[in-house]
């Protein structure tokens, strides 16, 4: 059990035991399996990970925005061992339960949306873009499907064509599926169409307006796919007026608006879900990673008659819904809403932009910092003036930062880009800890 309060180094590291399972893990699983940190967890509890050696880690990672109600809350795990003791798995399209129809309730509910919509349950936030994918195809008859530069939808084969970043995700492994186009995504620190912001006239989202007129024809067009905040692609957070401007070409042009918030939901931008804080209301959703607090769920929210593209039998999983992930989540969406943990992330953020923006000043190789939320970015530049990508520094900044007992991850398309993903339960205690070991970090490298 965690007793420590904050970060805890005990061992050089990695430890002797993290040594003797990473000989293990060497040997029975094949190295496409990139591991970010070369510790093992033994447990973890709200904000840190303590190794198998004894080493306690802050967890700025959050399992690439999953414990945003942080790790192994007592209801949570108690939820799941009482469901475990009277059904584990009967698969809903076999056996039906009642924790299905209560999830799928209370998302209804906390959506945002005031029209009628249903849900669907799958296993992972690329199954959920894949059937999201499916829906809008059957709802509409078209085949086409936009997605944004930058953009991260997943591993499987729709969501690898939909994902722009080729090393690692998809280099040698296509070809892809057809009728997947792509158009700018609203990089304002690197704007690809080389406007500045408001002066462009968001050229980006403009471009699909002439792209219709042009390239595509909206005749063939289902769905235009996007996460309300990039998170792979380097936590891109779009003018504030960028989305209701895409949903309104969209809907001239009869497609879908399909939102994906596998990254941003559940409380992680001040808001329950991205798409409020830009007073948007998609057509699909697709969430996962925090709505469950670590269980493997996902989940496909969309207007209902959109729900109903799909005839009987034409979607489902075997294990999609499970009964404990579902408990799980109904007490993990219960604890973010007890624990207000939406203003938290707000709080959390706050804390980051204004320690890394005083940083700037003092450091020429942070090009730009930019966060909504608890999700903030610092983008590593070697000039400022040419924007320049620093991914070199970005290895040395994690990896000071581990061996101070933090653990904190890179991104963006250009590699040059540290992200703050953390969990929303982690103590003011731990986050300046956090911030001060980063900023030594940067000095350093």
């Amino acid at each position: 059990m965690i007793t420590e309060k904050n970060a805890k180094i005990v061992t050089a590291l990695p430890g002797p035991k993290s040594k003797e399972l990473a000989e293990r893990k060497d040997k029975c699983v094949p190295p496409g399996i990139g591991i970010a940190f070369d510790i093992y967890a033994a447990e973890a509890k709200d904000a840190l990970i303590k190794d198998v050696d004894g080493n306690v880690f802050i967890d700025v990672a959050a399992a690439i925005g999953v414990q945003n109600a942080g790790h192994c809350d007592e209801e949570v795990v108690a939820a799941i061992k009482e469901q475990a003791e009277k059904l584990i798995h009967p698969c809903f399209q076999v056996v039906p339960y009642e924790a299905y129809i209560d999830l799928a309730e209370k998302l209804i509910e906390i959506t945002p949306g005031s029209y009628e919509k249903t849900v669907y349950f799958a296993n992972s936030g690329a199954e959920a873009v894949e059937n999201a994918v499916k829906v809008a195809r059957r709802f509409t008859g078209k085949q086409g499907i936009i997605s944004l530069e930058a953009a991260f939808h997943g591993r499987t084969y729709m969501a690898m064509g939909l994902t722009s970043k080729v090393k690692p995700y998809k280099y040698g492994m296509g070809p892809f599926p057809g009728e997947l186009y792509k158009i700018p995504s609203p990089y304002c620190y690197r704007c690809p169409m080389g406007g500045t912001y408001p002066g462009c006239g968001l050229a980006c989202v403009e471009r699909l307006a002439y792209l219709l007129k042009s390239e595509y024809c909206e005749d063939n067009i289902a769905a235009v796919i996007a996460e309300p905040v990039q998170g792979e692609g380097g936590f891109i957070i779009p003018p504030k007026d960028y989305l209701k401007t895409l949903h309104t070409i969209c809907k001239e042009h009869n497609i879908l608006l399909i939102a994906d918030e596998v990254q941003t939901g559940f409380c992680r931008t001040g808001k329950m879900f991205a798409c409020e804080g830009f007073e948007v209301e998609p057509d699909i959703m697709t969430l996962s990673k925090s709505i469950a607090a670590g269980m493997p769920i996902s989940a496909v929210v969309g207007r209902k008659e959109v729900m109903a593209g799909p005839q009987k039998g034409e979607i489902g999983g075997t294990y999609g819904g499970n009964p404990l992930a579902c408990v799980a989540s109904l007490r993990t969406i219960k604890k973010m809403q007890e624990l207000k943990l939406d203003e938290r992330a707000a709080k959390l953020g706050n804390m980051i932009l204004t320690k890394v923006n005083a940083m700037k000043d003092k450091y020429s190789v942070i090009g730009d910092v930019r966060g909504i939320g608890a999700m903030a970015a610092v983008e590593f530049v070697k000039d400022r003036e040419t924007k320049e990508p620093n991914k070199e520094i970005i290895s040395k900044i994690t990896k000071y930062a581990y061996h101070k007992g933090v653990l904190i991850i890179s991104a963006g398309l250009l590699g040059n880009i540290i992200r703050f993903l953390p969990p929303l339960v982690m103590t003011e205690d731990q986050m300046n800890y956090v911030l001060e070991v980063f900023e030594e970090a940067v000095a350093n490298a």
